[in-house]
């Protein structure tokens, strides 16, 4: 068949901004059971970063430091998004085919791409989407 990426991937993304501050990266993450987010500019316009749950441990290092919790929502407070997020983020357009996606992903060694539709963001494409589609074939 000839899949493409707008055929397994996410359409609707929760997505973040560049200084919104970790707190709140981690309240979506941890209640959305999210593990990647696009990061927006401003306006909302143009994709600036990715925001992974990898990125957030990084910025919450207070954990392996022997801090409590308090400590560490305290010390993501002070983070922001842009602080953290990896840049330029790794984008796919949406009618690219479903093989291209895998073997970027497997190349660069990274678990989602941005997903575009004429340079804006359109959805997003996981490890997981992949998962779900073998499943759903066997």
């Amino acid at each position: 068949r000839n899949l493409r990426v707008k055929d397994r991937m996410a359409g609707e993304v929760a997505t973040l901004r560049a200084n919104d501050k970790l707190t709140i990266a981690d309240d979506v993450m941890r209640l959305g059971r999210i593990r990647h987010l696009p990061v927006l500019d401003d306006d909302d316009q143009e994709i600036v970063g990715l925001l992974s749950q990898r990125d957030l441990f990084r910025g919450a290092l207070a954990r392996s430091l022997g801090y409590g919790g308090f400590a560490q929502q305290k010390l993501l407070g002070t983070l922001s998004v842009k602080d953290v997020m990896s840049s330029p983020v790794a984008t796919i357009d949406e009618e690219a085919p479903l093989q291209e996606a895998a073997r970027q992903m497997l190349e660069r060694k990274i678990g989602c791409l941005v997903v575009t539709r004429k340079g804006r963001l359109a959805g997003i494409l996981t490890e997981s989407d992949f998962v779900r589609f073998v499943a759903e074939e066997s």
